[in-house]
């Protein structure tokens, strides 16, 4: 299954909420149009269905596999565009000093 099948997926089963629907819709236009969705929007449909419960309902609907192979094309590729948030302090250097002599 590719994106395109995934998010038609997703679209099909977020019939009963617009707001889902609209997402999903957005992002399967895009990707007839061969244009390439950018993460935020998808982290937005992924962020929407599970708020709805729509992620849950096709977990109990469709066999781990299958429900796998329905969300492994949208995360994958969250998981490729989505930066990464790091926990870690930033350096910031004190002006005048020589970044390769100082010491943290």
């Amino acid at each position: 299954m590719n994106l395109q099948d995934a998010t038609l997926v997703l679209l099909i089963e977020s019939q009963e909420w617009p707001s889902v629907a609209t997402i999903a819709q957005s992002v399967y236009g895009l990707l007839l149009d061969g244009e390439v969705v950018d993460y935020r929007l998808l982290d937005e449909l992924i962020g929407e269905a599970s708020g709805k419960g729509i992620l849950r309902a096709m977990k109990h609907k469709y066999d781990p596999i299958a429900f796998d192979a329905i969300l492994a094309p949208i995360m994958g590729e969250l998981a490729r565009g989505k930066p990464i948030r790091s926990t870690r302090p930033e350096w910031q250097p004190t002006p005048g000093e020589d970044p390769l002599t100082a010491r943290p």
